[in-house]
């Protein structure tokens, strides 16, 4: 069995249309690999073993019949926050769950687009921060390094796509948690327009600030999985309707105006950019200006935008920590937050709600001048693995804030955003660019991103096997 399979998911729906591999050939190849990783990379919380190659054989009887749906027979991962009937949603939590008793909204029409859910991948306790280790599950390793983190909060599902063991996957976006996993593992994350995929059955998760979407090695594959997951639930707060990502990543962006931004909103932690993602980055915007667009520095008026994200991020995971059957199992900073969100739920996020229209105005005016907005996607290239071991709330805030103060403000707004792989470290480790817009560009952003990939062909570029796939490393 290959340790590894970088045929994409666009490719792999091909093969199985044309007769070229049948379905329980690839989920077969693909739980081989998820245990061949499970000591390494250890990128998944479940496993659907039985049942997923159940589904295959039933996809394949569905193609032998001539039926036709978008992924049908593809292998495909969730992350463990969201619904799959038979499987709890511990969201990177220590404890028991009770198994859900149906699919998530987003789980439903991945299926319905004939896909095969063969897991649920790893993710941080509750999503809170940019990597992806716990006492739950251990330490999700980057397939680039497995000295390193993958990022989070979906880190289990980057590294998942990223060492070849599934094409694609889904993740969820809260502060960047798409964004931020695809930067440090050479992936195209697209973060959709809030709403534009269904987090049924929560409603507003994080105060609006978390959606989801895919993680893809390119432009097409995560444009695919995006058009067969978008879609409102009837419940659902916001319904922003459909987009053709697909069609986009195959059509021309025309020439942009494109604002390049390197000073992140206000933090404590004063951050600015590694020299080596600096390089990566301005390598990125030189590449754009080759293409015909004009790239000039700017400053986005951010504000005190962050005082509206830890409101109500920290809310957030404050209803979801009360919900927990065993709150002494939560990790000491999620007890940190259960405790401040109680005190900033209510009337403080209300008001942090109230001035989202004033922030779409004043971010926004750069997009009077502007088509999109490049930045670093975070700050420093990925941290080993137990950096932020033994660090209280408080320093694990302010580690965060200096290694990723790029990415969260998008949250707030609710506006899309698309990682893109901006190249790679002198270690080798992977760094990523956020190509961001203001309200519904997501079509703009894949075309971009689509032509960026033409150029700079970085999906050539794969983790070495034998580094990926060495000896077990402890847990």
């Amino acid at each position: 069995m290959s340790t590894a399979d970088f045929s994409g998911l666009a490719e792999q729906a091909r093969k199985l249309k044309e007769g070229q591999t049948t379905s329980v050939e690839l989920v077969r190849a693909a739980l081989g690999r998820i245990e061949a990783g499970r000591h390494t990379l250890n990128a998944f919380r479940h496993v659907r073993t039985e049942a997923a190659l159940a589904e295959a054989e039933h996809a394949d009887r569905r193609l032998a019949a001539g039926e036709a749906a978008p992924l049908l027979g593809v292998p495909l991962a969730v992350k463990d926050d969201t619904d799959v009937a038979g499987l709890p949603t511990h969201f990177g939590c220590r404890g028991e769950r009770a198994p859900a008793a149906a699919d998530g909204e987003a789980v439903r029409r991945l299926r319905a687009a004939g896909a095969v859910i063969v897991g649920k991948t790893n993710s941080c306790e509750f999503g809170q921060w940019p990597f992806t280790e716990g006492p739950a599950f251990g330490a999700t390793r980057n397939p680039w390094s497995t000295d390193h983190t993958p990022g989070g909060s979906s880190g289990g599902s980057a590294a998942a796509v990223a060492a070849g063991l599934v094409p694609a996957a889904l993740g969820s976006d809260g502060g960047g948690s798409i964004r931020i996993p695809a930067a440090w593992t050479h992936l195209v994350g697209i973060k959709p327009q809030r709403g534009r995929v269904s987090l049924h059955p929560q409603s507003d998760a994080f105060h609006g600030l978390t959606v989801n979407g895919p993680l893809a090695r390119t432009v097409a594959d995560a444009a695919l999985l995006l058009d067969a997951v978008q879609g409102s639930h009837p419940r659902d707060p916001h319904r922003p309707g459909a987009v053709d990502a697909s069609a986009a990543a195959r059509r021309e962006p025309g020439r942009l105006r494109i604002a390049l931004a390197w000073r992140p909103p206000f933090t404590l932690s004063r951050a600015r950019p590694h020299p080596e993602v600096r390089r990566a980055v301005a390598g990125l915007a030189e590449t754009l200006a080759r293409l015909g667009h004009d790239v000039e520095e700017a400053r986005p008026r951010y504000g005190l935008i962050g005082l509206g994200f830890v409101s109500r991020g920290t809310a957030g995971v404050a209803e979801f920590a009360a919900r927990h059957p065993e709150p002494a199992l939560l990790d000491p900073r999620t007890r940190t937050a259960l405790r401040n969100g109680r005190l900033l739920g209510g009337p403080i996020v209300r008001a942090a709600r109230a001035r989202e229209a004033h922030q779409h105005r004043r971010v926004g005016a750069l997009f009077e001048t502007y088509d999109v907005l490049l930045t670093p996607t975070t700050a420093a290239p990925p941290p080993r693995i137990g950096t932020f071991d033994g660090l209280g709330a408080w320093r694990t805030n302010a580690a965060m804030a200096a290694v990723c103060p790029y990415a969260w403000p998008w949250n707030v707004l609710g506006w899309p955003g698309v990682n893109v792989p901006a190249g790679f470290t002198s270690d080798g480790l992977p760094v990523g660019a956020q190509l961001l817009g203001p309200e519904g560009t997501e079509e703009l952003l894949i075309s971009l991103a689509a032509q960026l990939e033409a150029d700079r062909r970085w999906y050539e570029h794969r983790p070495d096997p034998l580094r990926t796939w060495s000896a077990p490393v402890e847990q």
